[in-house]
C-alpha cells in the first residue's frame, strides 16, 4: 500500500534543504521500489502571506490525512513585526498540538569523517552517540495562564506557566525507556527538581515508572549540570528525557558537539507512530536562496521518518549509509569543511547521496 507524505518545505532554506530530501525520495522509489507518494502545502510566514495564516486549513488537513509529514523550517526577520498569534512559529506549536506529537527525538550523532569539525577535541566528541527525548505539548510553551497585561500601577508584567500533569509526564517516561531498550539501556532524566515542583513531580513519575523497565539504567540530573556535562564529558550518556524547554535548549548544544547543527535531523512522534520530521536547524534567512545550505539534517529526517513511521529499517538504513558515503567522498557543505575537502553546494550535496545511494543498488 502506497504511504502519504505530506511535504511542508516553509521559508528561508526551507524549500533548498527539502528539494534535496525529496531527491533522495525519488532516488528510493526508482531503484528501489519504495511505494510513497507526496503533497506540498504552505507552512510559517509563506503560508502567512498567501493565506492570512502560518498553519492554513489546507495545511494542516493535510498534515491530518497523510501517514507522515516532512518539514523544512519556518520563520525569519521579515515577519518578527507580527502579533504572536500568527508568527511562523505558532505553525509548529499548532502541528504538534493537532496531531499530539508529544515525543521529540533529537539525535546527535559525530560521524567520524567529522570528528575535526566539532569545536571540541577529537577525544572528547569522538564516537559521540546520544538521543534526547524532549516532551513536546506540554510545559512552559504551553502552560496557561500566559501573556503580557498591564498592572494598576500601569506596569507591564509578563506571564508564562510551568505546568506538567502526572500523565504528561508518565507518557514521555515510557517513550524514553522505550527508546534506551533499544539503545545501550542508559537514561538520565533532567530535571530541576531543587526548585521547580513541576520536575520535582516529574522525577518522581520518571522513578515510578523505572520499576517497569528493570534492564534500563535511570539517573537523574539537574539541567545546569548537564548542559556543563554535554560540553566537558557528553559521551557519557545515552538517552536524556527532559521537559519542552530543557530539551529544546539541550539538543541545540548537543548538536554543535557534533560540528554543524546542520547535521542533525529529528522526529516529533505522537502515540500511534506518526510523526513529523524536520532537521532542528532554523530558516537561516541569511543565506537563504544561495544554494549553500547542508541539506543532510534533512536528508537524514527522511531516514527516521521510514524507521519510526514506516518501521522500514531497510530504507532507512539504506539512507544513513548513503549519507556516510557521501562524506567519506570528501564532499563538503560550508558549515562543515574543512581542509583537504571539496566545497559542495546544497545541490551537489544532495546529488552525492542520490548518488551513494545508486552505487549500493547496481
Amino acid at each position: 500500500m502506497t504511504k502519504k507524505i505530506a511535504v511542508l518545505p516553509g521559508d528561508g532554506i526551507g524549500p533548498e534543504i527539502v528539494r534535496e530530501a525529496l531527491k533522495v525520495l525519488d532516488c528510493l522509489r526508482q531503484d528501489f521500489g519504495v511505494a510513497m507518494e507526496t503533497e506540498d502545502a504552505l507552512v510559517g510566514g509563506v503560508a502567512y502571506d498567501a493565506e492570512g495564516h502560518p498553519l492554513p486549513h489546507a495545511t494542516l488537513s493535510l498534515a491530518k490525512d497523510a501517514d507522515a509529514v516532512l518539514l523544512g523550517a519556518v520563520g525569519g526577520p521579515r515577519w518578527e513585526s507580527l502579533d504572536y498569534s500568527v508568527r511562523p512559529e505558532r505553525a509548529l506549536l499548532g502541528l504538534r498540538s493537532e496531531l499530539n506529537l508529544f515525543a521529540n527525538l533529537r539525535p546527535a550523532v559525530l560521524y567520524p569523517q567529522l570528528a575535526d569539525a566539532s569545536t571540541l577535541k577529537p577525544e572528547v566528541v569522538s564516537g559521540l552517540d546520544i538521543m534526547i527525548v524532549r516532551e513536546l505539548t506540554g510545559g512552559i510553551y504551553f502552560g496557561k495562564p500566559r501573556g503580557v497585561r498591564t498592572l494598576d500601577n500601569g506596569e507591564r508584567v509578563g506571564v508564562n506557566t510551568l505546568i506538567y500533569n502526572e500523565s504528561e509526564i508518565r507518557r514521555i517516561a515510557h517513550a524514553a525507556f522505550r527508546t534506551a531498550m533499544q539503545r545501550d539501556r542508559r537514561l538520565c532524566s533532567v530535571d530541576k527538581a531543587n526548585v521547580l515542583e513541576s520536575t520535582e513531580l516529574w522525577r518522581q513519575v520518571l522513578t515510578e515508572v523505572s520499576k517497569e523497565y528493570p534492564d534500563v539504567a535511570l539517573s537523574h540530573m539537574y539541567v545546569d549540570n548537564a548542559a556543563m556535562q554535554l560540553v566537558r564529558a557528553p559521551k557519557q550518556f545515552d538517552v536524556m528525557v527532559t521537559t519542552n524547554m530543557f530539551g529544546d535548549i539541550l539538543s541545540d548544544c548537543a548538536a554543535q558537539l557534533t560540528g554543524s547543527i546542520g547535521m542533525l535531523p529529528s522526529a516529533s512522534l505522537n502515540e500511534a507512530g506518526k510523526g513529523m520530521y524536520e532537521p532542528i536547524h532554523g530558516s537561516a534567512p541569511d543565506i537563504a536562496g544561495q544554494n549553500l545550505a547542508n541539506p543532510l539534517a534533512t536528508i537524514l529526517s527522511l531516514g527516521m521518518l521510514f524507521r519510526y513511521t514506516f518501521h522500514d529499517e531497510t530504507t532507512a538504513d539504506r539512507i544513513d549509509r548513503a549519507v556516510a558515503a557521501a562524506l567519506d567522498s570528501g564532499v563538503r557543505t560550508a558549515d562543515i569543511d574543512s581542509p583537504g575537502m571539496r566545497r559542495v553546494s546544497t545541490a551537489e550535496m544532495g546529488d552525492a547521496v542520490v548518488a551513494a545511494l545508486r552505487a549500493r543498488a547496481n
